[in-house]
């Protein structure tokens, strides 16, 4: 080891030991003191996205819909999916686009679709990678002010019909209201 790496390693355990001398002094356990640098994120559970996804599910059957349902966490990874009996092969993949889409953009995606067709300059958009869609039917879940999620629904004849299942869905775990279209 050369002379600067050893007066490099010996500062930073020097500044390493002030940390932990600092620590104990003021009683704070070592593992305390760098665990609250951490940033901490909400995170959606489980449940609370199965729940998402069943009410708008149930929901679009009660209005005569045949849909799916994804729901994702705030990186765009799914954490629940339910496809109704007899909704269309294509409902799947358009409904986990809908709720990545809603999450990433932490928007209803018929807002941003609305905003792309007003926006010609926007129009990229649309291309910025494979898992983006923007048609109406996707919403963010927002709970304690945090966008912890999003959820999409598609099949259903008109993606307004789309974003109030999905609106269903978050009612149903106490999300933050996104949608007030008409059904």
């Amino acid at each position: 080891m050369t002379y600067m790496n050893q007066r490099q390693s010996h500062i930073r355990m020097s500044v390493w030991g002030l940390i932990m001398f600092t620590a104990c002094v003021l009683g704070l356990s070592p593992a305390l003191v760098v665990a609250e640098e951490l940033p901490r994120e909400a995170v959606l559970p489980m449940s609370l996205a199965a729940t998402a996804a069943k009410s708008a599910v149930d929901q679009c059957a009660k209005d005569g819909y045949r849909v799916s349902a994804a729901v994702v966490d705030r990186a765009g990874l799914l954490r629940a999916f339910l496809r109704a009996d007899g909704a269309g092969p294509h409902t799947v993949e358009s409904s986990e686009k809908k709720a990545y889409t809603a999450a990433s953009m932490r928007g209803p995606t018929g807002n941003v679709a609305e905003l792309i067709a007003k926006t010609p300059g926007l129009q990229g958009l649309q291309h910025m990678n494979d898992k983006i869609l923007f048609l109406a039917g996707g919403l963010p879940i927002e709970i304690a002010g945090e966008v912890v999620g999003g959820i999409g629904v598609g099949g259903a004849p008109g993606g307004h019909l789309d974003a109030a299942c999905a609106q269903a869905g978050l009612d149903s775990i106490g999300a933050t209201p996104k949608f007030s279209g008409a059904k």
